[in-house]
Formats: C-alpha cells, sequence, structure tokens
C-alpha cells in the first residue's frame, strides 16, 4: 500500500540572491514523499511564479493526482497524467528515488550512465555594482565556471568586472530575459571581448523569434524559452544550447528527454536550477554528468541545506552521501 505526503518548506539563505527579475532571501519548496512497504521515496520542486506557479497551486495540483500515485501509478502515467512543472518535479523524483530503492539499485545504473563524480559547477555572481560583483567573483576567482546575473541597464560594466577579477574562469552570462533585440545586438562584440562562453536567455521568451538566422559572437542558451522536447522543433532553429531544468520539464524522466533530444537535434546542453535544497539537485547531477555546462549551485546559497546533501570544493559539485537520494 502506497502513500502520499506533500508538504511546503521553507530554506533560509545565507545572503540575497539578486537577478533582474528581483531578490530572493529564502528557497520555498515542495517536499514529497512517497511510501510503499516501509520504503520511502523522496522529491523536491520549486514552485516559480515566473510561470504562473506558487507553493499552494503546486501542492494543490498534487493533491489531484493522489489516488493515481497511492493506487501504484509509475512514472510514465504521471507523464500523462500532469503537465510539465513543479508539481510533476517532485512527485516524478520521488518515484525515482522509490524505484531505486525498491531495486535496491541507483539512479545512476537505472539509466545505463556511471556512478556520480564531482564535476564543476558554476558559481553565481549576483546583480550588484560592478565593484561588489568584482569582489565577489575575486573570491571564487580559482573556480573553473562562474555565472554572472545581469540586467538591461549596465550589464557592461559588471561583466567587464567580472572578467577583471577573474582572468580564468569561465563565463555564463545571464540577463534573465532582460534584454531587447538593440541590446544584444551591441553586447556581441563586449560578450566577446570579455571571453564570455555562453548567454543565457538575454531576451524574453515569446521575443526571439529574430535570433532565428542570428550568428551570435558566442553561443546563446534558451532557459525560459524551453521546457519540454515538444519545443526542440522551433528551439533548434533560434538557440545554439538549451537549458534543462527538471522544475521546468516536469522531473528527471522528461529532463532527460529533452536532454536526449537535444543532443540528437546538434544543440549544446546546459543544466541548471533553482534555488533550492540538495534535494533538487540530486536528481538534476543525471542530467549534468551528459552537460557541457552545469549551474546547480542553489544549495550553496542556504544557510543550511539538508543533511548529507551536495557540496561545493572550489566549484566543483561534489554528489551528496549515499543514501541521500537515488541509492539504497
Amino acid at each position: 500500500m502506497r502513500s502520499l505526503h506533500a508538504q511546503h518548506d521553507i530554506f533560509l539563505l545565507s545572503r540575497p540572491f539578486r537577478i533582474a527579475r528581483g531578490v530572493k532571501v529564502a528557497a520555498d519548496v515542495v517536499t514529497v514523499t512517497i511510501e510503499e512497504d516501509g520504503i520511502i521515496g523522496r522529491g523536491e520542486s520549486v514552485p516559480y511564479a515566473r510561470y504562473g506557479e506558487s507553493v499552494e497551486s503546486t501542492l494543490a495540483a498534487i493533491d489531484e493526482v493522489r489516488p493515481l500515485i497511492e493506487a501504484g501509478g509509475d512514472r510514465e502515467a504521471l507523464l500523462t497524467a500532469m503537465p510539465a512543472g513543479a508539481a510533476r518535479n517532485a512527485l516524478d523524483c520521488a518515484l525515482w528515488d522509490l524505484e531505486a530503492r525498491q531495486q535496491d539499485t541507483s539512479v545512476a545504473a537505472m539509466i545505463g550512465a556511471p556512478a556520480l563524480a564531482p564535476l564543476a559547477s558554476a558559481l553565481t555572481i549576483v546583480i550588484d555594482t560592478p565593484e561588489a560583483m568584482a569582489a565577489a567573483a575575486a573570491a571564487v576567482a580559482d573556480a573553473p565556471l562562474l555565472k554572472v546575473k545581469v540586467d538591461g541597464v549596465a550589464p557592461e560594466g559588471q561583466i567587464r568586472a567580472v572578467r577583471d577579477a577573474a582572468p580564468n574562469a569561465r563565463l555564463i552570462v545571464d540577463p534573465n530575459e532582460s534584454w531587447d533585440r538593440a541590446l544584444v545586438e551591441r553586447m556581441q562584440q563586449i560578450l566577446l571581448d570579455c571571453r564570455v562562453d555562453l548567454l543565457e536567455q538575454p531576451l524574453p521568451a515569446g521575443a526571439d523569434a529574430w535570433l532565428e538566422g542570428f550568428q551570435p559572437a558566442v553561443p546563446i542558451c534558451a532557459d525560459e524559452s524551453v521546457h519540454t522536447e515538444d519545443d526542440l522543433a522551433t528551439i533548434a532553429a533560434r538557440y545554439q544550447v538549451v537549458n534543462v531544468k527538471l522544475d521546468k520539464s516536469g522531473g528527471l524522466t522528461a529532463g532527460l528527454r529533452l536532454a536526449r533530444g537535444a543532443r540528437e537535434a546538434g544543440l549544446g546542453l546546459m543544466t541548471g536550477c533553482m534555488v533550492s535544497s540538495s534535494l533538487s539537485i540530486a536528481p538534476a547531477l543525471h542530467v549534468a554528468a551528459m552537460s557541457d555546462f552545469v549551474d546547480l549551485d542553489g544549495p550553496v546559497w542556504l544557510a543550511q541545506d539538508r543533511d548529507g546533501g551536495v557540496r561545493d570544493e572550489g566549484g566543483f559539485l561534489v554528489p551528496p552521501a549515499k543514501g541521500f537520494w537515488g541509492t539504497r
């Protein structure tokens, strides 16, 4: 007999997380547990207002499929019962965890992949004055990859400040949909001069059709413009890289399909996250292992993470302790 429980958990941040869309001081997550014959699987999601989600709507959506899950519904049944989004993500990841524990195996083995290993993951430099962003970058200048949050007001000064403070790190620049066409075009030479490796979602989703045929100085990654593999036909004509986030795709099952579809379409791959606990990050590591760029530093911003979670070691993300998620 199965039982399903979902709850709202709050994780305070150690410092404000500021992007073009606003400032976050806590991570509001939905935690799902599915128990069957004494074995428990867990999953976590981060409802995102940008996609019309809230903690309340996510909990309500989970409750709607409670009969399906408690009757033994599997991940495939979930794909047809719910749309992509935070609610399905938490449930899908809990089902992966439950299945791995029931079979006394690991999620890596289930998908035919090697055991997880530490990997380079971006450390985020949030929006601030160029001087403050330079100081933040200098503190992690030895990390292999930094992600620079910018807006449409003064991105050049912010990017140059970070590059000067961290001359050897690879850089991802993320305007979070705050640029327009004129700014994207004007910034091309600056991105090249600053040796930026990737420009992530500069334009609002829905305002990016003109990218078809555009030849960027550095690859452009779709984030808000891509959610599932159904989006790939349009995305492949406009972007060079896709960002897989499990909260967008609606779980690891759909996230893996999006990642594999992106590769088949000749696109580069990034794995991203919301600000979350390690319970959101552990499933995403299985997509990250396939990716060119990894941005999974959500738990690094927490004042206190879940016990046994991932940890950052100089810009390398170490997988969680055995038994945390996806292993017995």
